[in-house]
């Protein structure tokens, strides 16, 4: 047909001028670049659930909502779904084409925040809702499988610091220009226009990206191999050994509970601060997404990027080391999360904000760098997925839901400022969570040895040493 012809040539076209693109690139340059595109699809993912919590007081007042319906709309209906998904998507992710998945799910939760714009009620918002939920939980897995295949032991904190930057730059971005478009169009324009700019990194992953397991299947079978045997980087274990293998290995227990725990406490006091500074001290959106974005944004970009430099620079293959260090800067983090809600003026509860952003994203590097190098190569993306899967259920999915009850529970005692002693109730709960990263960290150098030893027996195809990785 005619016009099929036109589109074959139109995708032909656009596949030659992505691929002149990268073509080029190979070893360190291509890793860079990897890295750059992974962190942009990272910070644009990111964006939509700043703008939600900015965005959440025109929201209540448009639907006439109470708080524990806008904890549902910002906790567990996306929790739900981008948690479930995240399992068969990284199973995915660990046998399959890790740059198609990363593509058509930025495509797919990209074109649903566009469709936020269409929302005329608080049921079709939470379905919209589901679905960026859906297609943000094929994003993180992948991509920390990817990271990891390019970037040896001692370099993973630092490659992996840079993609994690993409959450505080998000804030960054997300906040002040959430802030004033909806300030100047409305939160309906402004979902649209943030969802727009993730079609066109779907599509520069899909052409410019490369799955390093193609150039490995690409290769001649080894001469001499026994008909039905497969080469090793062929072989691939199956879920139940996944999970199996996760399950044993202690330090991998004791970060997903100080994952889902910290991410429970982070949820419920991250979604509702905006809605805090609005109610107490009487902000208008826009302003209040730029000191967002300058205390809790900037806070986080120079805490995750000392994280992974400190790591790689003092401590490099010394996760032992590492994790205690996490454990200290989430003591702090709670002490100085606590003074920004007990501050009487919002100059110093921004102030402590930035600080507690810094001490807070400061452990972003280091921790899933740490995982990468726990658990063999086949089960990378799993790991990933199941760290979040359980984080988001209890964090993001309770955590603002929790937040939004205990603002309405406190409400007929405090009034106008429940949601304060709401949030300044969680602060404390992040000392739980240190206890269980320094639990990891009496556990972790023997859990990597007996990792390093199954990449002997389940192939990790991406380099020989199984130690150095």
């Amino acid at each position: 047909m005619p016009g099929a012809a036109v589109s074959s040539r139109g995708g032909d076209a656009a596949s030659a001028i992505f691929a002149h693109v990268s073509a080029p690139m190979t070893g360190d340059h291509y890793r860079k670049y990897m890295l750059a595109v992974l962190l942009m699809i990272s910070a644009s993912s990111y964006v939509d659930r700043i703008a939600l919590g900015l965005v959440l007081q025109d929201i209540k007042l448009e639907f006439d909502l109470s708080d524990t319906q806008l904890g549902v709309l910002t906790g567990i209906a996306f929790a739900l779904f981008y948690s479930l998904m995240g399992i068969p998507i990284a199973r995915w992710a660990d046998q399959g084409n890790r740059v198609t998945i990363i593509s058509l799910t930025t495509a797919l939760w990209s074109a649903a925040l566009a469709a936020c714009t269409m929302a005329g009620s608080f049921a079709q918002l939470l379905l919209i809702r589901i679905g960026v939920a859906v297609g943000e939980a094929g994003c993180i897995p992948p991509a920390h499988s990817l990271i990891a295949d390019h970037y040896s032991r001692d370099e993973r904190p630092r490659a992996v610091s840079i993609y994690m930057m993409g959450a505080p730059l998000s804030l960054v971005v997300g906040y002040f220009l959430a802030g004033w478009l909806n300030e100047l169009y409305g939160w309906r324009t402004m979902f649209l226009i943030l969802g727009l700019p993730g079609i066109g990194l779907a599509a520069l992953a899909r052409f410019t990206l490369r799955e390093p397991r193609r150039a490995r299947a690409s290769t001649p079978r080894p001469q001499g191999l026994p008909s039905g045997d497969m080469p090793r980087d062929e072989l691939r274990p199956g879920i139940g050994e996944v999970f199996r293998a996760l399950w044993l290995n202690t330090t991998f227990r004791h970060l997903l509970v100080a994952f889902a725990l910290t991410s429970f406490f982070a949820g419920g006091v991250g979604q509702w601060s905006p809605a805090f500074f609005i109610r107490t001290h009487g902000f208008e959106t826009s302003e209040l997404g730029m000191w967002l974005a300058i205390a809790h944004g900037g806070g986080g970009l120079a805490g995750v990027l000392w994280g992974g430099e400190i790591a790689t620079r003092i401590a490099p293959s010394d996760e032992k080391k590492q994790l205690r260090a996490i454990g200290l800067s989430y003591c702090a983090f709670s002490v100085v999360t606590a003074l920004i809600y007990m501050s009487p003026s919002y100059v110093l509860a921004f102030t402590f904000m930035a600080l507690a952003s810094f001490g807070a994203w400061l452990a972003t590097g280091p921790l899933f760098s740490t995982i990468q190098t726990l658990v063999p190569a086949p089960m990378r993306a799993t790991s990933i997925a199941l760290l979040y899967l359980f984080a988001n259920l209890i964090g993001m999915g309770l955590g603002p839901l929790a937040t939004g009850m205990l603002s309405d529970a406190l409400h007929p005692v405090f009034g106008s400022e429940s949601l304060r002693y709401a949030l300044l109730a969680l602060c404390p709960g992040y000392l739980w969570g240190a206890w269980y990263i320094w639990r990891a960290s009496s556990t972790v150098e023997r859990d990597i040895l007996k990792a390093a030893g199954a990449e002997a027996i389940l192939p990790a195809g991406d380099a020989p040493d199984a130690i150095a990785r």
